[in-house]
């Protein structure tokens, strides 16, 4: 994958100095790049007890951007994945290091806790008062004899960081760290490894599959399980961590982005999160957001800690640092009732056996073609017409007792207040208006076929498309001149032939291929006009009497 960036040498140092530039004066880094890469606080004055985290880059904005008040002091950058020297580490020390002394937060990997750790010592030989704590909160591999630190070293920064800005003194700092990790715990799960520049990315993870466990800097997790969805990829995340929930205590989860998942993603599964098996240990959550990283794995990470009434406090305390997303109430989805004139009023149902089958039967048909119009939208707009129809589809389908399948008056108008419900996008709209107004026709006497063009007019009307601008009118008007003399099958040619025609226009002028460069459209038909020539074609196949 293509990366943005001008050369892998240079990724960390100009990503450390984007940082910095973005800052707001609040961030320096010391002299001596690239070799020594301390990013620190310009706010410091040497007062307090201070915090110094760091190892390989690749993890933002962890650890440089959780610098400020009430969390880090410095950072320490290495190169990706790789720790920073000892001489990197021992001059943020000597940087922000005064009286009160300081705390170096580790995660546990052999190069951190060597290079921090003879940085330690040095330092201490300089007079200066330090201490370290080793954070190895990951429970993925349960016989690994030194534990991975992982997300579960934020709870460490932000507790720590607040009792530091209170004034607490060094050992009290340092046994709150302590505390904080000897009861975090965190597990990770993706869909793919992470991307390392300048390295081929690895194929360990193949398609259906996700790996549960895996390291921040794509290590091997536990084991390799079936991606079902999100629920269950939730499931087995929270199965791990139960184990370590005592039943009865409330606990503080951290829903961590390792790089790749969308902010859509991210959000189902805080959801899932919200409704799995250990949901009733949980009372606090911290994101859904990028925290931890890991070069864009596309995966997220959990973990959970039962916070005390002080440790809850420094975990809510006030922070400047926005990486730090603050902690929220996990709290029951509240629903409210709709605006006075919004709630729509339900006709009669009624059932009638035939109205029902034809109707089930569009619904499968729309629903069936799902991917292969999500494929064909993909070629020239977002990819989501067949999704946006199979939903309604399926919606119209679970409403189907609720309709008055036996009065086809009120049967269009209720089709139409449904797809406005639940059909999104332009067609959703222009469908309901359809429809809306063919229930309008004909209750005033309209014959049936004749409504259909009514609503059709009306469509257009308020959509402004016309024959020739390569929207599903092109398919659809034809189809419908050819319904009113009664011929289905003349009607699905008609609608066939003016899908076709929607690939030789190369000038869209409504709809959402009119934002496309027309040299996108050439060659490809318009999935909306697809969608109705499929029906139509489907219908007249399976012999349905128009």
């Amino acid at each position: 994958m293509t990366l943005f960036m001008n050369s892998k040498e240079d990724i960390v140092n100009e990503a450390v100095d984007g940082l910095i530039a973005c800052s707001g004066g609040r961030l320096a880094r010391l002299d001596g790049y690239p070799h020594i890469r301390a990013v620190v606080r310009t706010d410091w004055d040497r007062s307090k007890v201070a915090l110094v985290s760091g190892g390989g880059s690749g993890h933002e904005p962890s650890h440089a951007g959780f610098l400020g008040q009430g969390m880090l002091t410095a950072a320490i950058c290495g190169d990706v994945f790789a720790s920073p020297s000892v001489d990197a580490v021992l001059a943020g020390i000597l940087a922000v290091t005064g009286p009160a002394g300081c705390l170096l937060i580790v995660k546990n990997y052999t190069g951190d806790r060597l290079n921090f750790g003879l940085a330690a010592e040095r330092a201490r030989a300089f007079g200066l008062n330090v201490s370290m704590v080793i954070v190895d909160d990951d429970v993925a591999l349960p016989d690994l004899p030194q534990a991975r630190g992982v997300a579960g070293t934020l709870l460490v920064h932000k507790v720590a960081g607040a009792l530091a800005e209170g004034g607490a003194d060094l050992a009290t700092v340092t046994a709150a760290a302590e505390k904080v990790i000897s009861r975090v715990r965190s597990i990770g799960m993706s869909l793919d490894t992470c991307m390392v520049p300048g390295v081929p990315k690895e194929d360990r993870i193949p398609p259906g599959k996700a790996e549960l466990g895996l390291g921040i800097h794509g290590e091997a997790g536990v084991e390799q399980v079936d991606y079902i969805d999100a629920r269950t990829a939730v499931g087995m995340v929270a199965d791990k961590l139960s184990g370590h929930m005592p039943a009865g205590v409330p606990h503080v989860a951290l829903l961590n982005n390792l790089g790749g998942a969308s902010v859509l993603e991210m959000q189902v599964l805080a959801y899932e999160l919200a409704n799995s098996a250990i949901a009733d240990r949980l009372k606090f959550i911290i994101g859904p957001a990028a925290m931890m990283t890991s070069l864009e794995m596309r995966g997220f990470s959990v973990s959970v800690f039962p916070a005390d009434a002080d440790e809850l406090a420094a975990l809510q305390s006030e922070t400047p640092v926005t990486a730090w997303p603050g902690v929220s109430a996990l709290s029951p989805v509240e629903i409210r009732e709709l605006p006075d004139g919004l709630r729509p009023i339900k006709p009669l149902p009624s059932d009638h056996p035939a109205t029902r089958a034809f109707l089930t039967r569009c619904c499968e048909i729309l629903i069936a073609c799902e991917a292969d119009l999500n494929t064909l939208d993909a070629r020239t707009g977002d990819g989501d017409t067949g999704t946006t129809l199979a939903t309604a589809a399926r919606a119209l389908v679970h409403a189907m007792d609720d309709l008055p399948l036996a009065d086809h008056t009120q049967l269009y108008r209720a089709i139409g207040q449904e797809l406005s419900q639940t059909m999104g996008g332009s067609s959703g709209v222009l469908l309901a208006i359809f429809f809306a107004a063919a229930g309008d026709a004909a209750s005033s006497g309209m014959p049936i076929r004749e409504a259909l063009k009514a609503g059709l007019d009306r469509m257009q009307e308020v959509g402004g498309a016309e024959l020739g601008d390569r929207t599903m009118v092109d398919a659809l008007h034809p189809a419908l001149q050819h319904l009113a003399d009664g011929d289905l099958a003349a009607a699905a040619t008609a609608a066939r032939e003016g899908a076709d025609s929607t690939a030789e226009m190369l000038r869209a002028k409504a709809g959402r291929a009119a934002y496309v460069n027309p040299d996108q459209l050439r060659g490809h038909v318009d999935p909306g006009a697809e969608a109705v020539a499929r029906l139509f074609e489907k219908l007249s196949a399976a012999g349905v009497e128009a």
